[in-house]
């Protein structure tokens, strides 16, 4: 098939990607020319997992091409996935302006150029109930004679696995009022859901709803666990302890429960309060979910405030080392980082940072420029320094040469906000270790 994929973020382009490598003929459309350019001239614009390999792969057999028009998005195919941003609003709602624009800008191209094949516009981006109907609605008046279906086609992929994801999906949610929609998505996906993986076909509501109510639940899960390790604090008990025993029931599961700073990135974060303004738009409170939210702010404040008692408030002129400054490993997004939250209390404080982060050292230079400095190393950064903060979950981390580390820095001081190390090891070699959720080690 020749698809366009309209929007070349983490969503786009990762699918552009992944239905090129199928067999498809993909052209992706983004307004940012100059990240246009970058992608035709063979560099990735994200970093992922795995996708570099098939990048490479894809343009060099012509399958996957860039163009910054949209006309020329809309002339190459007749099956248009709108992966484009949906931003938080003033009151938590997604702005769905980029979308339902984009929707018109077809309507319109298609209406100029008079065809009447039948096509299709699919929302891969995260859209809250009743954006399908919009865009219908927007499709009729600006393209009459147009024969377009609407459809909604929710991602469901981790960022740093989004290209296993995509490829090997758990399952496959689309929802569309039209029969002729669905047959065509179904074969679209066909290739991905070889092994088995379902394919849901529902009304575009419930699909729309889905992504909400998926990426909502992990969030309840992980404001959960920290609370949890909260009052394990507070009560002396172990959170590792708890977490495993809890997640051995086959009702419950292991994932999701590991504490830490909280959530954050592209997803979670808004999709929460967009769903929580949903709920308010149509009188259906979600507690729990306002619960949750309030949990995850807390979280971060928890941290910073185990900083602010060991140092008795007095950050001034101290040098703080943190390792970690995307939201999650193997990804460099710094959206929503748990630590940037911390680095801004560092800073407000009188602290200097030095940070060090694998993949998201120029993501983040774009958001704090010079007000922070960047080392060549996690050991680097750890130099002449008063504490320590770990704050994302890289694998490099997890076991660094601690002899050296206690050597270098100024004082052996660990704020682990991800809980990478053993608390007996580092207390055993004269390290004063703080942790998330550990009251008795």
């Amino acid at each position: 098939m020749k698809l366009t994929i309209i929007g070349s973020g983490y969503v786009g382009l990762v699918s552009a990607v992944c239905f090129a490598d199928v067999g498809h003929q993909v052209l992706c459309v983004d307004n940012d020319r100059q990240k246009v350019e970058r992608l035709q001239s063979g560099k990735l614009t994200i970093y992922e997992q795995g996708l570099d390999f098939l990048f490479n792969r894809v343009r060099r057999e012509g399958r996957l091409k860039f163009t910054t028009s949209l006309e020329e998005g809309v002339k190459a195919s007749s099956i248009y996935f709108l992966c484009l941003p949906t931003p938080e609003g003033e009151n938590g709602e997604a702005d769905l302006s980029h979308v339902l624009k984009v929707s018109e800008d077809i309507g319109t191209i298609l209406e100029k150029s008079g065809s009447h094949e039948p096509s299709m516009v699919v929302t891969k981006s995260t859209v809250p109930v009743g954006t399908s109907e919009r865009i219908r609605n927007i499709l009729k008046k600006s393209a009459p004679q147009a024969d377009v279906d609407v459809a909604s086609n929710p991602e469901f992929m981790r960022e740093g696995f989004a290209v296993e994801d995509f490829q090997r999906p758990s399952r496959v949610v689309i929802g569309s009022a039209s029969p002729r929609a669905l047959e065509i998505l179904k074969e679209l996906y066909g290739p991905f859901v070889r092994t088995g993986n379902p394919i849901y076909a529902m009304d575009e509501r419930s699909s729309e709803l889905t992504k909400y109510a998926a990426n909502c639940y992990l969030a309840m899960r992980i404001s959960f666990i920290n609370e949890i390790a909260t009052l394990c604090e507070a009560v002396s008990a172990n959170v590792d302890d708890v977490r495993l025993a809890v997640g051995s029931d086959p009702r419950i599961g292991k994932q999701f429960l590991f504490p830490g700073l909280g959530y954050g990135g592209s997803c979670f974060p808004k999709d929460v309060r967009a769903l929580i303004r949903t709920s308010q738009e149509f009188k259906s409170p979600m507690t729990l979910m306002v619960a949750a939210n309030e949990a995850n702010s807390q979280q971060r404040q928890r941290f910073c405030q185990k900083i602010h008692r060991h140092f008795k408030g007095q950050l001034a002129g101290l040098r703080f080392a943190v390792w970690g400054l995307a939201f999650k490993a193997n990804t460099d997004d710094v959206r929503e980082s748990p630590a940037l939250d911390v680095i801004a209390f560092l800073l407000k404080g009188g602290a200097k940072v030095v940070a060090y982060d694998p993949e998201a050292m120029t993501t983040t230079r774009r958001i704090l420029g010079d007000r922070i400095e960047y080392a060549a190393s996690a050991h680097e950064a750890a130099m002449d320094a008063d504490a320590l903060i770990v704050a994302t979950e890289w694998n490099e981390f997890r076991q660094p040469d601690l002899n050296f580390l206690k050597n270098r820095m100024k004082s052996p001081t660990v704020f682990d906000g991800r809980n990478l190390f053993h608390s007996k090891q580092l207390k055993n070699l004269g390290f004063t270790y703080v942790s998330v959720g550990r009251g008795m080690a």
